[in-house]
């Protein structure tokens, strides 16, 4: 199974920024969705953003467009989310997800991200 290692995340204050990097260490990305989503304590899992390494589009969740960006490098199968303009509601667990483009493929869909890193810690302090 692909592993994904997310990194970059940490304690910084209302405003500021932090890149997050996932790096994977089976295989190409091509050919796939490559997720970010965040878990807050008591809350759901959601969907932060998702980029298409087949067609370089990029989708983002409400709460996080105009202020987070998501890219990758192909030649290192490594994804990035950097997150501008933080705020207390962006404190949470995010994950690096990986989903496989195919008829019925969903980048919004948690259910239908096949590979997860462990996640790392964002905390939003005032």
């Amino acid at each position: 199974q692909a592993q994904l290692i997310e990194s970059g995340g940490g304690l910084v204050q209302a405003g500021d920024s932090l890149r997050l990097s996932c790096v994977g260490s089976e295989g190409s990305f091509a050919g796939n969705y490559m997720g970010w989503f965040r878990q807050a304590p008591g809350k759901e899992r959601e969907f932060v953003a998702a980029v298409s390494w087949t067609s370089g589009l990029r989708y983002y969740g409400d709460s996080v467009k105009g202020r987070f960006t998501i890219s990758g490098d192909n030649a290192k199968d490594t994804v990035f989310l950097q997150m501008n303009n933080l705020n207390l509601e962006d404190t949470a667990i995010y994950y690096c997800a990986r989903q496989r483009i195919r008829i019925g493929a969903d980048y919004e869909r948690k259910e239908m991200y096949e590979s997860w890193g462990r996640g790392t810690q964002v905390t939003v302090s005032l």
